[in-house]
């Protein structure tokens, strides 16, 4: 009773409580348009800004769960959508992504950066010989 009192009157006193955005939903985020795309993508960066340390990891982590549980197809067809867009981009477009993704990480933590650098290396580990080769064919050659 007193610690439902307590949460209750912090909350009252302290304005809302910042809470990480649920990730969204693959298959319906696959079925909005680029421009739908952007505005929400904006949208969880500044809910994302807003959001703590373990809130962003919490909300990663879900993320990926729902990347990791989608079906062999269902991957492979967003994975065409994804290449089939990216392709359809004007040069202008793709080099505004690329400096955003850039800026991104240029504004990471060097705790961050390692944190994503482990996750890129458990996701490579997780594939299968035959999806790394695949992969690595379409790598650009040094």
């Amino acid at each position: 009773m007193r610690s439902t009192a307590l949460l209750l009157t912090c909350a009252l006193a302290g304005g809302a409580w910042a809470t990480a955005p649920a990730p969204p939903d693959l298959k319906a985020w696959a079925a909005l348009s680029p421009a739908e795309q952007a505005v929400r993508r904006a949208e969880l960066a500044r809910e994302l800004e807003q959001a703590t340390p373990q809130e962003r990891i919490a909300f990663q982590r879900e993320l990926r769960r729902r990347v990791e549980a989608l079906s062999p197809e269902d991957k492979q067809k967003l994975a065409g959508q994804t290449r089939d867009r990216w392709q359809q981009m004007s040069p202008e477009e793709r080099e505004r992504v690329q400096a955003e993704r850039r800026a991104r990480l240029q504004a990471m933590s060097p705790q961050e950066r390692k944190q994503l650098l482990e996750q890129r290396r458990a996701m490579l580990e997780s594939l299968s010989p035959a999806e790394r080769a695949a992969l690595r064919q379409k790598l650009p050659q040094p």
